[in-house]
């Protein structure tokens, strides 16, 4: 597992260019938009490793709702919130994903992208991405409902960039609330991944 981990963020690296505020994957030059720099982080959760995840249903770019109890006595769930789509850092977090499926997967864990942007802009922006091999849901009406319940939901109406870790009883193991600007470490996720398989 580590030495598949370190071969995998080694390619990670090399095929999404490091996030910055300003700065994208090649395929969505001049397509997205430049926020600036934002305020780290905007909201504050009352949500804890340990408390129960609140669940929830969503629409999916699938074309079927997705509920978190879904998952229940089944697989270990990552929620990643991302802002909005079109915008720098969660353009090359979610492709980046794609590359490091086999260590999702190696943990018994699912990923669930989800937005405040509505399904039409979500299946533009993923299709620009060459797909996504994950649910990606819309939080968009009531809009940022689910985000507001996880406590991640910003002044502005966007959602915060947020990992979740959920076990398969339903229970909050790890978050991450993270600086908006920057993408998470994909290190330290799965560090949290393996700590469920022992």
């Amino acid at each position: 597992m580590k030495s598949l981990l370190a071969i995998l963020s080694v390619v990670l690296l090399a095929a999404v260019p490091a996030a910055s505020s300003l700065a994208a994957s090649a395929q969505f030059q001049g397509k997205i938009y430049q926020p600036g720099n934002l305020k780290p982080i905007d909201s504050k959760s009352e949500l804890k490793a340990g408390d129960r995840a609140p669940d929830f249903t969503l629409p999916s770019l699938g074309g079927h709702p997705v509920s978190l109890r879904d998952y229940l006595g089944k697989k270990n769930v990552v929620i990643s919130f991302v802002p909005a789509a079109w915008t720098p850092v969660c353009s090359d977090q979610w492709p980046g994903y794609n590359i490091v499926r086999p260590l999702f997967e190696e943990n018994d864990a699912v990923l669930l992208g989800i937005t405040v942007d509505n399904l039409p802009t979500l299946f533009a922006w993923t299709n620009e991405m060459g797909g996504l091999w994950f649910p990606v849901l819309s939080d968009f009406w009531p809009h940022g409902r689910v985000a507001q319940e996880y406590g991640v939901l910003r002044t502005d109406g966007t959602s915060e960039r947020a990992l979740f870790v959920i076990d398969k009883t339903g229970v909050i193991r790890y978050m991450d609330v993270h600086d908006i600007n920057d993408r998470p470490k994909l290190e330290a996720l799965m560090a949290e991944l393996q700590k469920l398989r022992q």
